[in-house]
């Protein structure tokens, strides 16, 4: 696995313990790792807006819904959106960087083999 998936797999499961300190040292090496051109800015911009929306418990932000749901369903819609999104030429590399961080995020989050403590929807 290369080492930005699986750096964001260490961040997904710091934010799902909520464990916003160590999800903040993820996120730095993240950056580092993705660098500060427009890819990384935009990849920055995503990770940075996944801890921030969590901090705040922003109840309208997509992550939250995904990390309070557990629903792999939509979480496989969203991946499927997202790597669609990136096919699309006309794409800046900003958002391109947006959008890769949100497919890793997604990758990693449908990866995990429980997602949270409630067992089963509904």
């Amino acid at each position: 696995m290369p080492a930005r998936e699986m750096r964001m797999e260490m961040f997904l499961r710091a934010l799902m313990k909520r464990d916003f300190t160590r999800a903040k040292g993820h996120l730095d090496k993240l950056q580092k790792i993705a660098g500060s051109d427009e890819w990384g800015r935009g990849y920055g911009k995503a990770i940075n807006g996944f801890i921030n929306a969590l901090k705040d418990n922003d109840t309208d932000a997509l992550i939250v819904q995904l990390l309070k749901s557990h629903d792999r369903e939509k979480a496989q819609m969203l991946l499927e959106h997202f790597e669609g999104i990136l096919e699309h030429e006309f794409r800046d590399e900003y958002e391109k960087g947006y959008y890769t961080a949100w497919v890793e995020f997604l990758k990693a989050y449908l990866s995990q083999k429980t997602l949270g403590v409630k067992g089963a929807k509904g």
